[in-house]
């Protein structure tokens, strides 16, 4: 059957959104999967991995949802305040970041919450995983943008930025990260930890994709989308997306199309057909009016062509669904954030129990 795509949107209505994306030779179709009352208050974030979409919200939750089997999995339950961000690592582990400052990496083997680390004082607006999942950034209403040990789950850098940074992003290759605070984007290199590039935009910058490793598309809090060149720090294509303010953008490759998904206030999602390689009009490919006010967007992608040869080795290993009345045990061990097809047996410690 080869690629699956399927588009997930949360909203300020709590509930999640489902769409399954079926491209076409001109129109693309968007068919809707599911639509879930997810939450008890509006939902900030989604994230994607192969067998998982997981949701965070005002409520101080994170809802999991097991794409193999479509059934809810559980709550994980350890953030005091509003989950901010979310990101999947590969098919192994699961990184939350919340009103509380706390960085949290969950194994999504067992849905032990692996680490626990005070990692901004008040708000962790935004974190991102190095490709290499050796690394991760974050950034926090504490002026602070910091680079974390994944190995070790220790701080490796702190760096003052002077001002409160909302999102954090690395490029597809690991070499350099965007910073945004407020209109501005700052493009830093990894080995000197330098600003090699500043990009100001007309708004608030409210999300932001890497489409390859010198492009990417911005959005502030208005109707249009800016897709810029790094290498010439220009923009190459700026285009009216939406008829009120774009809330999120998402981009994937289908061979070699480049797609742009974006999510807003009026409701809409989006997928767009971009050229990278020349300047040319954007092409919309389909669109979807959810009626709701949409918050935040994640990109689905699973390849069942492999899925016969990894069901059973992951048949014996896989976890059965959260028990939603107990909060999850805390490990007070350190984490290993490689594959979890090959990474090492851990030493298990201490273990205590959340309250």
């Amino acid at each position: 059957m080869g690629t699956q795509l399927e588009v997930f949107a949360g909203s300020y209505e709590q509930i999640l959104f489902g769409y399954r994306v079926c491209p076409g030779q001109q129109e693309w179709r968007i068919e809707q999967v599911f639509t879930h009352h997810a939450h008890t208050a509006s939902l900030s974030a989604v994230a994607a991995s192969e067998q998982f979409i997981a949701t965070g919200s005002r409520d101080e939750t994170i809802q999991l949802y097991n794409m193999k089997t479509r059934t809810e999995h559980g709550s994980l339950l350890h953030h005091d305040g509003t989950i901010s961000c979310l990101e999947f690592y590969g098919t192994s582990h699961l990184l939350s970041g919340g009103e509380d400052g706390l960085l949290c990496v969950w194994s999504t083997k067992t849905w032990e919450c692996l680490k626990s680390i005070k990692a901004h004082i008040g708000y962790l607006t935004s974190l991102s995983v190095h490709p290499s999942g050796k690394l991760a950034l974050s950034v926090g209403t504490d002026k602070k943008l910091r680079t974390w040990n994944l190995i070790d789950g220790r701080s490796a850098f702190t760096k003052n930025i002077k001002q409160n940074a909302h999102i954090v992003r690395w490029s597809p290759d690991g070499d350099k990260y965007a910073v945004a605070i407020n209109d501005k984007l700052d493009i830093y290199d990894l080995e000197s930890a330098n600003i090699i590039i500043t990009l100001t935009n007309k708004k608030r910058i409210s999300s932001i994709t890497f489409l390859k490793n010198t492009v990417l598309a911005l959005a502030g809090d208005d109707e249009h989308v800016k897709v810029y060149d790094l290498i010439s720090e220009k923009c190459i294509c700026e285009f009216k997306a939406h008829d009120n303010r774009v809330k999120a953008v998402e981009s994937f490759m289908m061979d070699e199309l480049c797609v742009l998904v974006t999510a807003s206030n009026d409701g809409f999602i989006k997928l767009w057909k971009l050229n990278m390689e020349r300047e040319e009009e954007v092409c919309l490919l389909g669109q979807v009016n959810t009626t709701a006010r949409l918050t935040c967007l994640s990109v689905w992608r699973h390849n069942s062509e492999k899925e016969s040869s990894a069901e059973q080795t992951t048949e014996s290993t896989e976890a059965g669904p959260l028990n939603t009345n107990k909060r999850v045990r805390i490990w007070t061990e350190e984490v290993l954030l490689e594959d979890g097809t090959s990474s090492k047996k851990q030493t298990k410690k201490k273990k205590q129990k959340a309250q």
